[in-house]
């Protein structure tokens, strides 16, 4: 057989043991997989792939080099770019929607860090890759496909904005939503019969109050129901809302309702005992307050 004709032979199987091995193979597995090869065979034949664009090579974190197949689609967004566009871009690639650091790319791509950031300011020039801060370190810069947008545990979800938490949308959201349970309730009173048909008929679905919320137009942030069931659980903890749920073995809709409170829901600072100098005589929070303390007579007005 031609060496030619051995050296294609050899590269086929090379690309059949990167589809078997989805995780990419490496010099070893090579070796084990055609033991007749001596090592600089096997580098020749990689290096022939790597110049061909049909594999990528990545670095693992214990320095080992791994070879995997060259995604087609990849293939045609960064055709032509250089060879260190290329691998930075596969990084990035399969950082997915969590994106990587660009400390990160150097370990993995075994670039100097000025090459890997010049790089990277080529590709975000080409619009290949984007970059953002996350909340969890927003003095970083990570990176990602310029078509991806980050997993909502980088940016925060609905309820944050350039990085800093937005009290004042979820306020505005917490009365709006409260508000609309309370108008179903009142509704129900004067549609309903008798108490537990008025009480079925003030609970509404999370999907209701999403629809009620987008139709108002409060907010341009596309929200999902687990964003307004995060609101709503912060009602039910608050003890203004109730909560419950349809559907066999406590699996299935969630389903809320307004509920009336005859005090104000205290906190621990509001209540005498998180001021009171005499706390500490207490075997428990509260526990002689209520028949002795002029503190706690004091603010419920009581005569005892």
């Amino acid at each position: 057989m031609a060496t030619s004709e051995l050296s294609q032979e050899i590269e086929q199987r090379v690309i059949q043991l990167c589809g078997e091995f989805k995780q990419g193979i490496t010099y070893q597995i090579i070796q084990n997989d055609m033991p007749e090869l001596k090592l600089p065979q096997i580098v020749e034949v990689i290096n022939r792939l790597l110049a061909t664009s049909r594999i990528d090579m990545l670095k693992k974190d214990d320095d080992m080099l791994v070879f995997k197949l060259r995604d087609p689609g990849s293939l045609h967004r960064i055709k032509g770019a250089e060879p260190e566009e290329q691998v930075v871009y596969k990084i990035i690639e399969e950082s997915g929607t969590q994106g990587i650091w660009a400390r990160e790319i150097r370990a993995k791509s075994n670039l100097h860090l000025n090459t890997v950031e010049k790089v990277l300011r080529k590709l975000e020039s080409k619009k290949l890759i984007k970059s953002f801060n996350s909340v969890a370190a927003p003095k970083k810069k990570t990176y990602l496909l310029y078509e991806l947008e980050p997993d909502r545990s980088l940016t925060g979800g609905a309820w944050y904005s350039d990085q800093h938490f937005d009290s004042e949308f979820v306020d505005i959201l917490n009365q709006q939503c409260w508000r609309f349970l309370e108008q179903k309730t009142v509704r129900a009173r004067q549609v309903a019969g008798g108490p537990v048909a008025v009480c079925n008929a003030s609970y509404g679905s999370s999907k209701e109050v999403l629809k009620h919320i987008t139709d108002l137009g409060i907010t341009k942030v596309q929200l999902s129901i687990e964003d307004i069931e995060t609101i709503l659980d912060t009602l039910v903890y608050d003890g203004k809302v109730e909560r419950s749920t349809a559907g066999e073995g406590g699996q299935g809709v969630r389903l809320y309702r307004a509920v009336t409170s005859f005090l104000p829901t205290p906190t621990f600072m509001t209540i005498p005992c998180g001021v009171c100098p005499l706390i500490k005589e207490c075997d428990d929070v509260g526990s002689i307050t209520a028949v002795k303390c002029h503190y706690m007579k004091e603010w419920l007005n009581l005569d005892f």
